[in-house]
Parts: structure tokens; sequence; C-alpha cells
């Protein structure tokens, strides 16, 4: 999943303004910004396999320390202890635990059976990514609804604050739908280096939140 981690970062601000927006979509997506870093090192590998669903190219052949629930567990775990230090609020610690660990049951929706429950374990996946259109249907009703709660929740308080939500989306989306018909990348190591922009996001969310109030 890609679009759906930003829907519940955008949820969880909502739900809890005290957790700033850039903290939620660092949290949200945490488990891929550490997977390029993983690659790049060699403890984790991704193949390229044209047709290994309908959305995506990509085989996760390995991804035990990133994407399996037991580790996912305790990276949850580690960030609820460091917003700890930050924040004296246990709800904020709970939510930032809790949407690291979302971003594991998200993608079990999609992917299909690779995500290990253990590194070594056995792996699981419904397999949403198999329809393009149920894909697109469910991750970008999630991303809609979620969008919604949060504009209705919160306020531009200048042109900023309007423009740079409104690209954020607009980039994000453009690179989720576009992956079932993108061409092959030509490399695993051309996918870690390319998947580092995720880094990205979490200073835009910050940047984001700003320049709105709420």
């Amino acid at each position: 999943m890609f679009v759906g981690h930003l829907a519940v970062a955008l949820a969880a601000k909502r739900t809890t303004p005290a957790v700033p927006l850039g903290t939620a979509v660092a949290a949200a997506f945490g488990l891929d910004l550490l997977w390029p870093i993983f690659l790049l090192l060699g403890f984790e590998s991704v193949r390229i396999h044209p047709g290994d669903t309908a959305f995506t190219h990509l085989s996760f052949d390995s991804y035990p320390w990133s994407h399996s629930l037991a580790a996912v567990v305790g990276w949850s775990i580690l960030a609820g202890c460091a917003m700890r230090v930050a924040h004296r609020s246990l709800r904020v610690c709970a939510i930032v635990g809790g949407l690291v660990l979302s971003h594991w049951i998200l993608d079990f929706l999609t992917h299909r059976p690779d995500l290990p429950l253990w590194p070594g374990g056995p792996v699981v996946g419904l397999g949403l990514w198999y329809s393009i259109p149920g894909t697109l249907i469910v991750e970008g009703g999630l991303l809609a609804a979620c969008l919604w709660i949060y504009v209705r929740g919160s306020a531009p308080r200048d042109r900023t604050g309007r423009w740079a939500l409104v690209a954020l989306v607009a980039l994000t989306l453009l690179i989720w739908s576009s992956q079932p018909w993108s061409p092959p990348p030509p490399s695993s190591e051309a996918v870690a280096w390319g998947a580092l922009i995720l880094w990205l996001l979490p200073p835009w969310a910050r940047w984001i939140d700003q320049h709105r109030r709420g």
C-alpha cells in the first residue's frame, strides 16, 4: 500500500491534533523509510519481476527486518518510546506507535503472501494487488475518506497551507496510480535509490502543518 499510509497519517492528525503531521507521516511510512536503506546495506532484497502482481513489478523476496510482523511490533514500541521522551502524552505515544503498526496491517491487505510473521517465519498477505480496480477503489477510497476527515478539521493559514497539501496528495497519487503502467525499474539498486525519495515526505508534511490550523 502507498497512499493508504498517507491516509492514516492524516486521520491520526485529525483525531489527535497534538501529533505533529510530520511525525505522523514518518510513522505511517516508517517501514518504507527503512526498507531502501536495508536494501542498500544488503540486509534485505527485492527482485524485478514484471507481472508479480497486477499492481507492481516487484517481488519482495526478503524483508524480515523492515516488514516482518515481529520486527514491526518492535519498531512500533521503539517509536512509541521515542515519542515518550518528546511528549508526556501517552495518547500521542500510542498513536505514533499504532501508526507504525498500521503500515504492516495495510500492507497485509495489498501484498500477495510475502510478508513474514517473523524473520524466517511463514509469509502472509491477502493479495489486493492482484486486482488493479480493487486496489484503486479500496486504497483510493481510504485516502479520500481520511483526506476529507483531515480537511474538515483543519484550515490553511495561508496559500502555502492549501497548496502544499494539494501538491503532496497529487504527487503521492501520481506515484501510486502510475505503478501498474510504468515500465519495470532497471535494477533492484535503482528501486532502493528511488525509494529514498520517501524521506522527503515527513519534512513536507511538517511544512504543511506549520501553515494550517487544527
